[in-house]
């Protein structure tokens, strides 16, 4: 289990003493469990499952799943999006897992490229498009430069 509180903790980008201030623990405590020296204790395991609601205790416990129940949809700025993947969504839906949650908002539906290309008017001579980025789900992205 210490190697996925260790997973965790790259993937939220924590630190250590972050990390035990916010689940309220000592920091020597986090240092213990991820070096081997102490496993954690139900009561750690239950502060971190309570403080982190959208972490799968299948995953923290056992490794099985997804990291997390739901993700949230990611952001264009966001490095890495936890779980396998932006938009991502566990069996539970997140309605079943916490009484008042909601299903993450669906993607917009986006232009294809040929409709951007062909609502952009001709009438303004001195503005053209140099470059168009199109990103897609799975972090890629493409780039068209109208020759």
């Amino acid at each position: 289990m210490k190697e996925r509180i260790l997973a965790f903790l790259q993937n939220e980008n924590k630190s250590y003493a972050q990390f035990a201030e916010e689940i309220g623990v000592q920091p020597s405590g986090i240092s213990h469990i991820l070096s081997g020296r102490n496993n954690p204790s139900l009561d750690f395991v239950i502060k971190m499952l309570h403080k982190y609601s959208s972490l799968s205790a299948d995953w923290l416990l056992f490794g099985r799943g997804p990291m997390h129940k739901y993700i949230s949809q990611p952001t264009l700025f966001d490095m890495e999006a936890p779980g396998s993947g932006p938009g991502a969504i566990a069996d539970d839906k997140p309605s079943d897992i916490f009484p008042g949650a909601t299903e993450p908002p669906e993607a917009p539906e986006l232009a294809s490229e040929e409709e951007i290309l062909s609502s952009t008017t001709s009438s303004d001579s001195r503005r053209k498009i140099v470059r168009v980025l199109f990103f897609y789900s799975d972090k890629t992205f493409t780039e068209y430069r109208p020759s």
